[in-house]
């Protein structure tokens, strides 16, 4: 969704936006939620996206946002709010990924294939006996980053304090957890129990940041930070951090780049994240050569 023609000083569309143009925008409420909310959130997602790059589990993320289209239509057609029922179904599919991993009954890719084509053809389902789509499931899939509430904030900003407190307070257990979980049992670390507020927050991550940027591109807006940032080969901390800075400059730059050109905004923010990758990959390779 990109920022509409009505915003700024009556003009037809913001395309033609002058300077002081570019400034009022912060006058609007809509915006100062957008970039604070899409700030919020990419901090989430780039040091969640991290872990899951790390432990080689970041289409769980594609996985999981698959699964959340069953839930978020099966809220729309029962009435109950969508993000109940999209948060229950993407806890569920990540439950259902680990038990059929642990099971030994399917490969982490095959489970995650498993519960995406069941979440997702449940919304399908859904859908046609709805009668088709509507305006605001569609907004689900491709983002709606303007339309953030001062209660979508608040829930944004508790879901920081707990993510970066998380982190921060078992951050030794995770990376051990991470880089080796049978090493992490025998140091007799608590690997159940972090492994499952670990997904809980990956759940609500994946729910939350959908409603910046939309189920189609919301793996993309979770791996490339992490991915961009591990071509720096930095320690872990410098890595997080760049990491969210980058997530943060795209946020940024996709909501004003979109203010000025009338294009989605969501589509933006992903370009960006995906032109810093490319931009570092390239670096990187010509500096191994020289």
């Amino acid at each position: 969704m990109s920022i509409i023609s009505t915003t700024a000083r009556g003009h037809s569309t913001l395309t033609d936006l002058t300077l002081q143009d570019f400034f009022d925008l912060f006058n609007y409420q809509f915006f100062q939620y957008a970039l604070i909310g899409g700030i919020l959130i990419v901090i989430c997602c780039s040091w969640i996206g991290l872990i899951l790059i790390l432990r080689k589990q970041s289409m769980l993320t594609d996985g999981v946002a698959h699964s959340v289209f069953g839930g978020i239509a099966l809220g729309l057609f029962t009435g109950i709010d969508p993000l109940w029922t999209s948060l229950t179904t993407a806890i569920a599919t990540i439950s259902g990924v680990s038990y059929l991993r642990r099971k030994g009954i399917a490969q982490s890719d095959s489970a995650i294939a498993v519960m995406m084509a069941l979440g997702f053809s449940l919304g399908l389902i859904l859908i046609s006996l709805a009668g088709g789509f509507n305006v605001e499931l569609f907004s689900y899939l491709f983002g709606s980053i303007l339309t953030i509430s001062k209660h979508d904030l608040w829930a944004v900003g508790i879901l920081v304090v707990i993510i970066v407190m998380f982190m921060v307070l078992f951050h030794k257990g995770i990376l051990s957890m991470t880089f080796d979980e049978e090493d992490a049992r025998l140091l007799g670390l608590p690997v159940p129990l972090l492994s499952g507020i670990f997904n809980i927050l990956v759940a609500v991550t994946i729910v939350i940041s959908i409603k910046v940027i939309g189920i189609i591109l919301v793996t993309a807006f979770m791996v490339l930070p992490g991915l961009t940032s591990m071509q720096l080969n930095l320690s872990y901390r410098r890595t997080v951090i760049i990491s969210v800075v980058i997530g943060i400059i795209s946020v940024i730059t996709g909501l004003f780049v979109s203010a000025f050109f009338d294009v989605a905004t969501s589509g933006i923010i992903v370009f960006v994240m995906g032109s810093f990758f490319i931009i570092t990959t390239i670096f990187k390779k010509l500096g191994e050569r020289t």
